[in-house]
């Protein structure tokens, strides 16, 4: 199995930019695992919300293959402390026999078409965060996620 992130725009806070790919390549020392960025869209001064999402949605589409198991991040998601996060995703290694695409969308969410794609929703917390670090808070549980599965100690209880 193979997990990849995928996001809508690029991380343009270069502290976050380095963090984020501290822990990426952390998490490929115990998985597989890439990054895929979906470039902004342009001149949206002229979209509405709705077309934003459907224009965003059509390029995350194209980014999934068929056999992609794609979990949402978002606010309507199941919440999972990280130790449930640790036994989701070992469960997930035994279960997904290709990719395990996790999707960070654009400012307004996710489009009607994705939603419908998707196999499942998680939430990273009730509060909100910023899209720029939402990454960075996914790619670190995912790290401890890999620590708790092999009992190092990263994680305390």
């Amino acid at each position: 199995m193979r997990v990849s992130l995928l996001l809508v725009g690029k991380t343009v806070n270069k502290h976050f930019v380095e963090l984020i790919d501290d822990y990426a390549a952390r998490v490929k020392h115990y998985i597989g695992f890439d990054l895929t960025v979906i470039p902004e869209l342009k001149n949206t001064k002229n979209l509405s919300v709705d077309q934003q999402k459907q224009q965003e949605g059509e390029l995350i589409l194209k980014q999934l293959q068929s056999g992609d198991h794609v979990v949402l991040l978002d606010e309507h998601g199941k919440e999972l402390r990280s130790v449930e996060f640790s036994r989701y995703m070992e469960q997930k290694m035994h279960t997904v026999s290709k990719r395990l695409v996790f999707v960070i969308g654009g400012p307004y969410g996710f489009a009607p078409a994705v939603y419908e794609r998707a196999n499942e929703k998680l939430s990273l917390s009730r509060m909100t965060f910023s899209h720029q670090m939402v990454r960075l808070v996914f790619v670190e549980q995912l790290y401890r996620a890999m620590t708790i599965m092999r009992g190092e100690p990263y994680h305390h209880e």
